[in-house]
């Protein structure tokens, strides 16, 4: 029989034990080893479920408290992590330490997302961009960082994957009770929840409780439409990450947005927490922040074009996705309905909005509303997540700044990173040693004696092997297996073979299934009689994608013959709690994407961590950072003219070469003391050299001091007089532009003639530039140079600005000048151009409009060095 109404029963902690709430509600413990360890003292029946603080007291008896309340030694500890605590809450760090160092940082800064992955006791994640939502928090709270962050929070979470009898992937949604959650609801003074209000079309209105969870320092914001003032519709808003049809993602997305900075300001007035400064929108999904802020910069009086300078100015947008199919696209109808004079947004002109997220460059579609394009156009610094996406981010958004080099695009990169605290085991965090709260710092890993090293990667691979089985019994019944059919379970896996692990979402260009290319030789290579391999492997499809879940299947049904499941094995269900145990017990994490389709790829940084070895195609973070002392690089065929089919054997023709001949070999090649000394080795550099690197902290300190710092001087610089005057100059530059043009170009060198020069020569350049209705002061103009291809394209390019050399002439043109050092030998070319400048700007291409030289303009436009 079910019950008709649910409701949570709060234990009444004795008075001894009511530290244990606080440490209970601040999600450090997380992270936090011996705070972990304290709660599973208080019932140790329960020490090896996954941690839940919250949980467990809501679970544990009346007489186990009352024992614990009179138990010393427990108090004691409590005692000592309740002010461990306090400690870290209320101590100096590095952000601190910066501000007394005179550096210009943000008051503070909020930073939003559609997904956080904090802990598995809060499953509000779905995969790579939620956990790094949550390691940035986390490393924020490390570094002492002012950080709000905004979400929403799932009724349902994400989904639990199980299979099949035959191996597809069933999707679940347990309902997930916040007061079950280790959340606060926020309230008002007297005592009432506090809320948001979107309006919808045709009278409807959108109500959001706001939850709240504590990061470390960081305040977490979580906006929930499950209340009881909303329509059924409207309740469901919230129900799902990244479900429903593209209205129910629009409305998500707008109480994301919009909501989350009505959420910021409510909990700032009540907490009085500085304001933000800087607006960091983790992914498009969260771009409509930039529409309310607009909309509350027209209530002080400014228009349109002035409030979206001010907004841009002090927001910062990240980029996740290389392909164009990964951002979220709206039907503008759509859109103008939700945003309209009958929507969210009365008196803002739905047109000025439309315009934010049109696709107007080649290839785009004019019905369609783009999330990224709208998150680019609101922000003045924008970063993909490694040097290579950055790259591609660049090329993937050129159209929006026609007339520029993809070199140019104004998007730069900040390289992820990961939370040693949360993902690296216990006992390697002991004997490599924490980062100490600076960034991208770890104690050195030389010291550890190669036997100390080794028995522990061989205690972490066993620890491995007993989740596995017990993973693999639980998911076998599900499936519909009998206990007497799973005896063959307590033989899978072994504590002394190479441990290879793949675990991450399922899209099709991730390639779970490229290691069945060739199945008979990965057989073999599994079932080697004296080097055997290992493969622990785990991911989730998305629900409506069954292209996904056929991959899975086909993995899935491999991994069911008796001949190599106990070699081979497929989990379902992965998540962090899964995910903090695989990283430390695999020797080589795997990933084998389409290059260049991996935007970062931080699965195999958590590996690292933990003296896991990469075996990874040259993609996202693993082509700035790889070194052969770190792993290994799976040789590619993209470029070449291959068909998918056989640049996918070609590929894993690789893959399989590097198992054979070079991982396994190296793994098994012991010493008299039975260790594999180069192996170890590689270990020992990982942790040493690469570790540093790829921390989450090392990562947050680039965004401080490359983004938010910036971004905040210029939210100070462009205040309402200065927006209005940016937006001027701007509207004045565009309308003056067609006549800007360089109308002469010539250049006398100091050695050399003809075509060709010698290296270190100069050459002088003199242009004369029409400025139409600009002055001088408008415009910067520059001589760019470098090496030149057979089109006469150029490449490495320098930038050399030339100065005015005088007033106008006769005809009003203005001339400019300046030195153009040879400094490279080969085909070397140069062109001129004129771009716009004013002091707020970030960059020269930030208006997107460029002058250049016609074709047949000038004399000497290409020299050939010797």
């Amino acid at each position: 029989m079910k019950a008709i109404r649910r409701f949570t029963v709060r234990p009444v902690l004795p008075e001894p034990l009511r530290p244990l709430s606080d440490l209970a509600r601040n999600l450090r413990w997380s992270w936090h080893t011996e705070t972990r360890d304290l709660f599973r003292a208080v019932d140790p029946a329960a020490g090896s479920a996954e941690c839940d603080p919250v949980r467990l007291l809501g679970a544990v008896s009346a007489g186990r408290l009352a024992e614990l309340a009179g138990d010393e030694q427990f108090l004691r500890r409590l005692a000592e992590a309740s002010a461990d605590l306090r400690t870290y809450l209320d101590g100096p760090r590095w952000y601190q330490d910066q501000l007394a160092g005179g550096a210009e940082l943000p008051a503070a800064v909020a930073y939003f997302s559609p997904e956080f992955g904090v802990t598995a006791a809060l499953p509000q994640y779905s995969g790579g961009l939620g956990i790094l939502a949550g390691d940035h928090l986390k490393a924020a709270s490390d570094l002492g960082v002012p950080l709000v962050a905004v979400g929403l929070l799932y009724r349902h979470g994400y989904f639990r994957q199980s299979l099949s009898r035959d191996g597809w992937q069933q999707e679940h949604y347990p309902v997930l009770d916040p007061n079950e959650l280790p959340l606060g609801l926020l309230r008002e003074a007297d005592g009432s929840p506090s809320r948001v209000v979107l309006a919808l079309p045709g009278g409807r209105s959108l109500h959001a409780h706001i939850w709240h969870a504590r990061v470390g320092r960081v305040p977490l914001l979580m906006l929930d439409s499950a209340v009881e003032e909303n329509a059924p519709g409207e309740r469901e808003v919230t129900d799902r990450l990244y479900g429903g049809g593209s209205e129910h993602r629009l409305l998500q997305e707008m109480l994301l947005g919009i909501g989350g900075v009505r959420a910021v300001r409510t909990y700032c007035r009540l907490t009085g927490h500085p304001a933000p400064e800087v607006f960091h929108t983790n992914e498009g999904h969260a771009g409509f922040l930039g529409l309310e802020r607009i909309r509350e910069l027209g209530g002080t009086g400014l228009d349109f074009d002035a409030a979206v300078e001010a907004v841009r100015a002090g927001t910062v947008f990240t980029t996740h996705t290389p392909v164009p199919a990964g951002i979220d696209r709206f039907d503008r109808e759509l859109v103008a309905r939700h945003l309209g004079d009958d929507g969210e947004l009365p008196g803002v002109d739905v047109e000025h909005i439309l315009r934010l997220g049109d696709e107007t460059y080649p290839g785009g579609e004019p019905e369609l509303f783009n999330m990224a394009v709208m998150g680019l156009r609101l922000a003045q610094r924008a970063n993909g997540v490694s040097t290579l996406h950055g790259q591609v981010g660049r090329e993937m958004f050129a159209g929006l700044w026609p007339g520029f080099d993809a070199a140019e695009v104004p998007i730069t990169s900040v390289t992820n990173g990961v939370h040693a605290p949360t993902w690296v085991a216990p006992e390697i965090l002991r004997m490599h040693g924490p980062c100490d709260g600076a960034p991208g710092r770890t104690a050195p890993a030389d010291s550890i004696p190669d036997r100390e090293l080794w028995d522990l990667r061989r205690t972490l691979r066993a620890r491995l092997v007993t989740e596995v089985r017990e993973r693999l019994h639980a998911s076998w019944r599900d499936r519909g297996a009998q206990a007497a059919e799973l005896g063959w379970i307590d033989g899978v896996l072994d504590p002394d073979v190479l441990t290879i692990g793949f675990a991450r979402r399922v899209p099709s260009y991730k390639r779970l299934t490229l290691m069945l290319r060739d199945r008979d030789r990965l057989g073999k290579l599994l079932l080697h009689p004296t080097r055997p391999v290992q493969i622990v492997v785990a991911g989730k499809a998305h629900p409506a994608d069954d292209g996904g879940k056929r991959l899975v299947r086909e993995l899935v049904r491999f991994s069911d013959d008796a001949r190599v499941r106990h070699r081979i094995v497929f989990l379902p269900d992965y998540g962090m709690a899964m995910a903090q145990n695989l990283y430390p017990g695999c020797d080589v994490w795997l990933n084998n994407p389409l290059r260049p389709l991996e935007a970062c790829g931080t699965s195999g940084m958590k590996a690292a961590l933990n003296g896991c070895l990469n075996l990874s195609v040259l993609d996202g973070w693993w082509d700035e950072w790889y070194e052969p002392d770190f792993g290994w690089a799976i040789p590619t065929a993209d470029g070449l003219a291959v068909d998918e089919d056989r640049r996918d054997d070609l590929e894993a023709g690789a893959l399989y070469e590097l198992i054979e001949d070079r991982i396994a070999p190296r793994f098994y090649d012991r010493d008299g003391e039975g260790l594999p000394g180069r192996w170890i080795e590689m270990v020992r550099r990982t942790l040493r050299d690469l570790g540093p690197k790829v921390l989450a902290e090392r990562m947050v300190a680039e965004y401080v001091e490359r983004l938010y710092a910036p971004a905040a001087r210029a939210h100070r610089a462009t205040d309402r007089g200065a927006a209005r005057r940016l937006a001027g100059w701007k509207a004045r530059v565009r309308s003056a532009w067609p006549g800007v043009a360089v109308d002469h170009v010539e250049a006398s060198a100091a050695d050399g003639a003809g075509g060709s020069a010698e290296l270190g020569a100069t050459l002088v350049l003199r242009v004369r530039i029409a400025l139409g209705a600009l002055e001088p002061d408008d415009v910067e103009v520059q001589a760019v140079a470098g090496r030149v291809d057979a089109a006469d394209g150029i490449s490495d390019a320098q930038v050399f600005p030339l100065k005015p050399a005088g007033g106008q002439d006769l005809e009003g043109r203005w001339l400019y000048e300046g030195p153009l050092t040879l400094d490279r030998t080969g085909p070397y070319g140069y062109t001129v151009r004129v771009l716009p400048t004013h002091p707020l700007l970030a960059t020269g291409a930030e208006l997107g409009l460029v002058a250049l030289p016609a074709e047949s303009a000038g004399d000497g436009a290409g020299v050939f060095l010797r």
